[in-house]
């Protein structure tokens, strides 16, 4: 294992005080703290590198075209890519999932037909559908799931028909923490000549992807959760699926050759980078992969399931705790109530004691309403946190249900 106390050295922010008790992070489903290996490559790219990409035949537009272009080779070798035309740039997830929904729906889907996803999915993986469905007149399907947050498999092959176009499900649940048997989804929709997007922004920081080994058609994951930047995020795609989609949006780069009259388009991955990439964002990307990288996602994963267990054994000796997720296949993220105290009075006062979670909905109102709760308090570990600080977590919850 790494030396977990050298490593957090490398995020300054984890010796912040907060009302003057040391930082317990816990929110890291949202967006996980950034080591200073990235932002430091991302300063220095601003101060010595900075140009536009692609386009000049300048020093620095070439440097930077080279940085850029050389973290889509670190992205492909992170994910086991074929090739790094299967490696689109975007914002983060949503934006990736709303690309794929988006041109998937507009080539090969029309009224009456089908996607399945599943009951546990993120707001982006439900209403990214239902605005295909405003235009085009497609259903949503919806996977089923027991009361220990897992699906029911035999009820999603029932699912598939002679309208089933695509599957969109999320590898792990940002609540449940559910880690999902995506590999027997894929190969039961690949059965039904279907393809599978791949939500990964719960699964690319926690342990190792091979979307060659999973055979996903489309994979999605966010830098900001993987250690890297906000605003840049990944679609992975098999070439042969984006060759046949249509672009998303239209501008510069995206194209071979515009006339008034008509327009052809670059080949992918380009096809669907309309505009000026974050370019700095794409080597911060890089920088925090080649991070994850050298410590081991396999190392990180046993340190982080470790984390979950003791979480899981510690909370539920707590007196009215109610643990919302119980699979077999669980990863990072806890999501619980204690009693009758409302999820956000919990969440406030644990603040009040240093103590950084997350609370509500967490973007999965369908899931909730599954649930028949209004929201939950989640803690969420990543590669730093410490079992020190589970046991402050667990001690900040036994003091705020005492005050209750």
């Amino acid at each position: 294992m790494y030396d977990i106390e050298e490593v957090r050295k490398d995020f300054p922010i984890l010796r912040r005080e907060v009302y003057g008790r040391p930082l317990v992070y816990l929110d890291n489903a949202a967006t996980v703290q950034k080591p200073r290996q990235v932002v430091e490559a991302m300063a220095d790219e601003y101060y010595n590198v900075n140009a536009n990409v692609h386009r000049g035949v300048h020093f620095l537009s070439q440097q930077a075209t080279e940085l850029h272009e050389a973290a889509r080779e670190t992205v492909r070798r992170f994910l086991n890519a074929r090739s790094t035309a299967e490696i689109v740039f975007t914002r983060g997830t949503t934006e990736s999932i709303n690309l794929v929904a988006s041109c998937f729906g507009e080539a090969f889907m029309r009224e009456g037909d089908e996607v399945i996803v599943s009951e546990m999915e993120h707001h982006a993986n439900i209403v990214s559908w239902q605005l295909v469905q405003a235009r085009k007149g497609i259903r949503l399907r919806v996977i089923p799931m027991n009361d220990r947050g897992e699906l029911l498999m035999d009820e999603y092959e029932k699912l598939f028909n002679e309208r089933t176009r695509i599957v969109s499900v999320t590898h792990v649940s940002n609540v449940l923490g559910t880690v999902n048997p995506v590999r027997r989804m894929i190969e039961i929709a690949h059965a039904h000549g279907v393809p599978v997007l791949v939500d990964g922004a719960q699964s690319a920081p926690h342990f190792a992807v091979d979307v060659q080994a999973l055979d996903c058609d489309f994979f999605a994951f966010s830098g900001h959760k993987v250690y890297g930047p906000t605003g840049i995020g990944v679609l992975y795609g098999k070439e042969s699926w984006l060759d046949r989609l249509p672009p998303y949006m239209g501008g510069g780069e995206m194209i071979g050759h515009v006339s008034f009259e008509h327009t052809t388009f670059a080949a992918p991955p380009l096809k669907f980078e309309a505009g000026t990439p974050d370019y700095v964002a794409t080597t911060g990307l890089a920088r925090a992969l080649d991070y994850v990288s050298r410590l081991g996602m396999d190392q990180i994963q046993v340190h982080e399931r470790d984390l979950t267990h003791y979480a899981l054994e510690r909370l539920r000796r707590i007196p009215g705790m109610r643990i919302l997720g119980e699979a077999a296949e669980h990863d990072a993220v806890v999501s619980f109530l204690v009693g009758n105290i409302h999820h956000l009075d919990m969440g406030t006062l644990l603040d009040r004691l240093g103590i950084a979670v997350r609370t509500g909905h967490h973007c999965a109102e369908p899931l909730m309403h599954r649930l028949g709760v209004e929201g939950t308090v989640r803690a969420s570990f990543a590669l730093y946190n410490t079992r020190a600080e589970v046991d402050a977590l667990a001690e900040g919850i036994e003091r705020v249900s005492a005050m209750f």
